[in-house]
């Protein structure tokens, strides 16, 4: 009787993934590769080698911050080599010039607010119109002050009330000594006001009166600034203002009909024609001259023209 036979499906269970394995008989499996051990990085290292690293970044850490360490320079290897003389030359020049300098400066520190140097006496000179008296009296208010500090104008606007002075220089003399040298303005004319006559200079300024104009060598300006007008009056001031005294004491009245025709008067009679106030001190000198000319008594002379100083006429 014949068995049935078996038929075996290999088709695999629907519900297995895996495909069936067929092994031969007699045939063994090779092993599977063991798995190497992997450490995971989770995992903590060794204690110690954590400290030992940590230790290892702070030092160097220190090392960066701390600074470097000189060492010790040794006697055996460093030469010494001895200051090169011009710059120890320089430096002694140096400090001696810094010590000249403040010597300097503590005695004019000395000298500008030293009392010991104050103002004690006020010697005058060049006065004719004011007297010493007036320039003392005006200048009481420097008494006590360091001569260091008192200046020229400072002298000239204590001063200045006294219109007869025209400029002052002055001058130190230690400890306590002022020496004021006053430079005064010059009178060139008279000017009737009134019943006085006032001394005027060139500019027209007032320097002092007098009732008796005989008293005072100075020519009369005919009319004066009031009456003839400033410009005559000024162009005939300027005229004397440039006559030396020799001759100006020698005038008697001064006119000008205009700016052009400038006349003065000697006190013998004799007419001057001037002109006008152009190259005065040319005709200044022409005219002294002939005035040193001896007097022809047959022939007197009654007028000088200079208003041509190159080509003078007598007359």
């Amino acid at each position: 009787m014949s068995r049935p036979s078996v038929r075996r499906s290999c088709r695999p269970s629907v519900g297995s993934p895996r495909r069936p394995t067929y092994a031969s008989p007699g045939r063994r499996q090779p092993a599977a590769p063991a798995e190497p051990d992997v450490i995971s990085a989770s995992k903590s290292a060794p204690e110690t080698d954590t400290k030992s690293s940590s230790g290892r970044k702070k030092a160097k850490s220190a090392d960066r911050k701390r600074p470097a360490e000189k060492a010790p320079a040794s006697g055996d290897n460093v030469l010494v080599f001895p200051e090169p003389p011009g710059k120890r030359r320089k430096r002694n020049i140096l400090v001696a010039l810094c010590t000249v300098l403040a010597l300097v400066c503590a005695l004019l520190a000395v000298a500008i607010f030293s009392p010991a140097l104050a103002v004690g006496t006020v010697t005058v000179s060049g006065t004719r119109l004011v007297t010493t008296e007036q320039v003392q009296a005006a200048l009481e208010p420097l008494k006590g002050k360091p001569l260091p500090q008192i200046s020229d104008e400072e002298v000239g606007r204590l001063l200045a009330p006294l219109v007869q002075i025209k400029s002052v220089s002055t001058q130190a003399r230690p400890p306590s000594g002022l020496l004021v040298q006053v430079v005064e303005r010059v009178p060139v004319a008279l000017v009737k006001q009134g019943e006085q006559y006032q001394l005027v200079d060139v500019d027209g300024v007032v320097l002092a009166v007098t009732a008796d104009p005989a008293s005072v060598a100075l020519p009369v300006i005919d009319g004066g600034a009031g009456t003839i007008g400033k410009d005559l009056f000024q162009a005939t001031a300027a005229v004397l203002g440039a006559l030396p005294l020799d001759v100006l004491s020698k005038l008697s009245n001064a006119s000008a009909q205009s700016v052009d025709a400038v006349e003065l008067k000697l006190v013998d009679g004799q007419t001057i024609i001037w002109g006008n106030a152009g190259e005065k001190e040319l005709k200044a000198k022409v005219l002294a001259a002939l005035l040193k000319v001896p007097v022809d008594p047959k022939n007197p002379v009654r007028v000088y023209d200079v208003s041509a100083p190159r080509h003078p006429v007598t007359r």
